[in-house]
């Protein structure tokens, strides 16, 4: 019913579910490659939609929007991992070329069958219990003799759904309104670490992977605040150990596309996978200026099954995400790149299209190093990246002074 039918001249037809930055940074290296990305969008003026010609409007939990986007399409592929699986995989009984295949996504979908399959891969992670009631729960803190963290099965990212609790009073809480409430949990304990990394990579349907250097991901709130690549600090062995256990996930799960496995690097120098995700993602940003191969570009090489890029890094790099402050400025976005521009002339700036809400994701910038240490890199990153969201300087800088 879907099958391709193109000339030998034209270009590949690659389809992305959702409207957001990612598929709007998809877009911009599709671009490169004489194609052009198209999108499923559930409004006109989405970042996506606003950069690419090719936008079907409709819900990703509608059938009939996810057909036509399919339609014609080489490749089906995701910018966020939302779509309910029975539509996936009804969409692959119509012939759709699914990449990464409903039976790899679930498991970013489901964060209990991820832990359930990874445990059962011999693939270390925290120490966790499906949650059937109230007393459950309890047992498990109880047992455990700790803080712990309660996350919704399914949906949550940024923070969201995820509940830190260091009580048993303050689980049988949490714990009993989500139930009453009819959304499902998991229990894990909450891990004593020494940082987050993160390990991307990417694998193609030919089976050939490709790993970036390992990340360290600074947070704030459960938000990715800023990105150090590689990590620094992080011993070869190590580095090589997360890029492997990485890519091993990916073939074990039959990922086609970008993975990111976000890690625990604990106390006690071991790795603990935390969540996946099978898309580009925030982890990845920097490779858009730091890397011979960016993210974006890969996953598409990736998923139309073309060799894989050179995933090595052009130098140290620091990227900052842009946050929407707690009040929009007065000053325009346009002016705040100017005077960012003058004082780091050097600053990658991308911005996603979108308007300035608290805490929204609305761009971020890359800074890649010289002779630069990494604490230089970072301090620079971080602050122009404030600078753009508040349109103020952290070290109270003056151009006219």
């Amino acid at each position: 019913m879907y099958a391709v039918s193109r000339t030998p001249a034209s270009p590949p037809v690659v389809a992305m579910i959702g409207g957001g930055q990612l598929a709007r940074m998809t877009a911009q290296a599709a671009i490169a490659l004489g194609q052009t990305l198209r999108v499923l969008a559930v409004r006109s003026d989405e970042s996506a939609a606003q950069v690419t010609p090719d936008v079907v409007l409709g819900s990703h939990t509608d059938l009939d929007a996810l057909r036509r986007v399919a339609d014609g399409a080489t490749a089906f592929t995701f910018d966020h991992e939302h779509v309910p699986p029975a539509l996936l995989e009804q969409l692959v009984a119509d012939g759709v070329n699914v990449l990464p295949p409903p039976s790899a996504l679930v498991h970013a979908q489901d964060k209990l069958l991820m832990r359930e399959r990874l445990s059962s891969l011999g693939v270390p992670v925290p120490r966790y219990t499906a949650v059937g009631s109230v007393d459950d729960a309890v047992a498990f803190c109880t047992e455990l003799g700790g803080p712990v963290v309660i996350k919704t099965v399914r949906g949550g990212y940024d923070g969201r759904g995820v509940i830190m609790a260091s009580s048993v009073a303050e689980v049988r809480s949490v714990v009993s309104q989500y139930l009453d409430d009819g959304v499902p949990v998991l229990i894990e304990e909450r891990v004593a670490m020494r940082r987050e990394l993160a390990a991307l990579v990417a694998r193609s349907p030919f089976g050939q992977g490709a790993a970036w250097p390992v990340v360290e991901t600074v947070q704030r709130d459960g938000i990715c605040v800023t990105v150090l690549a590689p990590a620094p600090g992080l011993s070869d062995e190590l580095g090589s150990a997360a890029s492997e256990l990485a890519l091993s996930v990916a073939s074990s799960l039959g990922v086609v596309g970008v993975l990111a496995v976000e890690l625990f690097e604990t106390v006690s120098g071991g790795l603990l996978v935390n969540e996946l995700a099978m898309r580009p993602h925030n982890s990845g940003h920097w490779t858009m200026d730091g890397a011979r191969t960016s993210q974006f570009e890969q996953h598409l090489r990736a998923v139309l099954d073309y060799p894989l890029g050179d995933t090595s890094a052009l130098a140290p790099t620091a990227m900052g995400n842009v946050l929407g402050a707690p009040v929009t400025p007065a000053m325009s976005m346009d002016e705040r790149v100017h005077h960012l521009f003058a004082r780091m002339p050097d600053a990658k700036v991308h911005l996603y299209g979108k308007e300035e809400r608290p805490g929204r994701k609305i761009g971020h910038v890359n800074i890649v190093g010289g002779t630069e240490s990494v604490e230089s890199l970072r301090e620079r990153a971080e602050r122009a990246a404030h600078w753009l969201s508040h349109a103020e300087w952290t070290d109270g800088w003056d151009p006219h002074a």
